[in-house]
């Protein structure tokens, strides 16, 4: 059985977020980039089964849509335990030519189980994992906390109205994966860094999917309002700040 986990290049959560050309392109001066947070404990996860013998797992490979300039992330995922790698030479525009693009990919190799996280943390819209599966007429599950399998028996936990679903599904399939996939993100050894640069990144041009969307500007958020100490004699003007100016009660 193998794993694919679709992986995203975004910028550290921590990064100061800056736009250049009248706002319509991110500035992407002295960002720091990383593998998007949930995929990163998509490929955590499906590492801990390749390394259980019970599973039948054997392979773990990573795949993402991005020019050269992303090969640093990629090489990150190989250096954290992927065995190799798959990157389609084009810049991603949105989620649609991503996930077309990424079926490519999946009807090119052997994969039994495609891992997606639930969004990635510059874009949060949640979308290429569903419309994948859609491209390659799998069954897809969202919502996934929990992933197991034994003896080629696949079972995931996931997340519903209320509490839990458990399931047992065939393979192949698209899992978009949540928080709870894994406890920490697996974090790259000396080892893995310096194997990770023999590792193969398979790289192929694009299908030329059509993106269906294009950015025209952003919009910074307005800035915070400076704190507002009220005395703690005084109730009564904290209680119609919030009713009058905050409008929470």
């Amino acid at each position: 059985m193998n794993i694919l986990v679709c992986i995203s290049h975004v910028p550290d959560t921590t990064t100061k977020v800056k736009f250049s050309e009248n706002n319509t392109k991110l500035d992407t001066a002295g960002v720091q980039w990383v593998i998007n947070p949930w995929d990163e404990l998509s490929l955590t996860r499906a590492l801990e089964l390749r390394d259980d013998p019970a599973t039948g797992v054997k392979k773990v490979s990573v795949a993402h849509i991005g020019t050269a300039n992303t090969e640093p992330t990629i090489r990150k995922a190989l250096a954290i335990g992927a065995d190799d790698a798959y990157r389609v030479n084009t810049e991603a525009i949105d989620a649609y030519q991503v996930a077309a693009e990424l079926a490519e990919v999946v009807k090119n190799g052997a994969f039994d189980i495609i891992l997606c996280g639930i969004e990635s943390s510059d874009h949060n819209g949640s979308n290429v994992g569903g419309m994948l599966a859609e491209f390659l007429e799998y069954p897809s599950v969202s919502g996934i906390s929990h992933l197991s399998v034994e003896q080629g028996n696949v079972f995931i936990t996931r997340e519903i109205d209320g509490g839990k679903q458990k399931l047992n599904l065939p393979v192949p399939f698209v899992g978009v994966v949540q928080k709870g996939i894994a406890k920490e993100p697996r974090i790259a050894a000396m080892r893995g860094i310096m194997q990770a640069r023999t590792k193969p990144i398979n790289v192929s041009e694009p299908m030329a999917a059509e993106a269906k969307c294009s950015t025209l500007n952003f919009e910074p958020p307005e800035p915070k309002a400076d704190c507002r100490f009220i005395d703690p004699e005084n109730p009564k003007e904290l209680i119609t700040i919030l009713q009058n100016e905050a409008k929470v009660i």
